[in-house]
């Protein structure tokens, strides 16, 4: 099992979330409106008060291990416009996944 995590522009949220709700084993996902900065040329100075941070959008998902080039690709496809700052997609291996209301575990737990 996967988990993804993207950190994506807040404006080319709707655009993933749609292509990944028209999956059709693609069990679902979480979105935090986040703020971060990155390593890029005209970040403001140090002086600034909020640190030069931008409002990002992160998306986590848990996937089977099968799925999670499919999903990475759609995120990508789905976000990406081409600039600076389009975002990163970080893709880490699950060790075990226990449903809360049922105690399944493993990929059943995903469903």
């Amino acid at each position: 099992m996967k988990e993804i995590k993207a950190f994506i522009r807040p404006n080319m949220l709707e655009s993933v979330l749609r292509a990944l709700h028209e999956h059709p084993d693609f069990p679902g996902v979480t979105v935090s409106h986040v703020r971060g900065f990155g390593k890029v040329s005209g970040r403001p100075a140090e002086g600034d008060a909020g640190f030069g941070t931008v409002e990002v959008s992160k998306l986590e998902c848990m996937v089977d291990d099968g799925m999670a080039q499919k999903v990475a690709d759609v995120i990508r496809e789905h976000a990406a416009t081409g600039r600076p700052g389009d975002g990163k997609i970080a893709i880490s291996t699950l060790n075990s996944v226990i449903r809360i209301r049922t105690g399944d575990s493993g990929t059943s737990a995903l469903q």
